[in-house]
């Protein structure tokens, strides 16, 4: 067993830079945590101050979202562009999702909390891996091109309001990855990259759980407070969200996720 309490752990991914270390640290504390679930011993929840940034690797280099090259997604190297910005994009989720236990941990959560986001941050790092993978197959990997800089901005903005961060993470961005991604599986399909289409499948069945984690813990802090979901969901987003939700949605794994259309068409921009 550890001396470690889970608040700990989570500060450890978040300080570790490289991004297979990263992710091979979430997988160990992970497992020791539902193995210690599962002997009925849970592991201390504790405290810790997680960094404001996690740390990172020298590269990518980190662009403004407007400087980031765009290339068409037909090419090889537009295809290789995906699966970085992919990647890029499973990293950040890692580190979003133990964040989020201790920034938040002085709110008092049942353990089935803990074991919603610890298992997104598990699975999110065997999804920044199998992109890793991909990359390297290509010839390429995760750092070669720029990323962009505005993905952490939603967890400073949402720094000490944990609605928001539901409201921001995976109500909106992760649920962004829901409508997105089966376009992108199609790309992959076209160019007879099986081994790529085969992950973004596994991504995109696994990110509908994500996105309902968000839905199911926002709802329980709004009955906990006699909130009004929708109404509190709207102003949120409104608040730390920037820019407007964009249609087409998929309606469909929107709602096997918990969200419901009168959530997010109207914030949604005029088309």
């Amino acid at each position: 067993m550890t001396n470690k309490t889970l608040c700990d752990m989570a500060v450890d991914v978040l300080t570790t830079a490289d991004g297979r270390e990263k992710t091979a640290l979430s997988h160990k504390y992970a497992a020791m945590w539902f193995a210690a679930r599962e002997a009925g011993t849970p592991i201390e929840i504790g405290q810790a101050t997680p960094p404001l940034r996690p740390a990172r690797p020298a590269k990518p280099e980190l662009l403004d979202p407007r400087d980031v090259p765009k290339r068409k997604p037909g090419s090889p190297q537009g295809r290789i562009a995906l699966l970085h910005a992919v990647a890029h994009i499973e990293l950040n989720a890692v580190d979003l999702h133990w964040d989020i236990i201790p920034r938040f941990a002085e709110t008092p959560m049942p353990l089935g909390w803990y074991d919603d986001w610890i298992k997104a941050a598990d699975e999110e790092s065997k999804h920044f891996n199998l992109m890793c993978d991909c990359l390297e197959e290509l010839g390429s990997f995760y750092g070669d091109l720029p990323a962009h800089a505005g993905m952490w901005r939603a967890a400073e903005d949402t720094i000490d309001d944990i609605m928001g961060r539901l409201a921001v993470v995976p109500m909106v961005l992760e649920a962004r990855g829901l409508d997105v991604t089966p376009g992108m599986i199609e790309i992959f399909k076209r160019a007879k990259l099986d081994s790529a289409v085969g992950a973004l499948e596994i991504i995109y069945a696994e990110e509908v759980g994500h996105v309902a984690y968000g839905s199911k813990w926002f709802n329980f802090l709004c009955g906990r407070h006699e909130f009004d979901p929708k109404d509190v969901f709207h102003k949120l987003v409104k608040t730390y969200f920037h820019g407007a939700l964009k249609p087409p949605f998929n309606d469909e794994k929107r709602a096997e996720a918990g969200l419901p259309l009168d959530f997010y068409w109207p914030l949604a921009e005029e088309k």
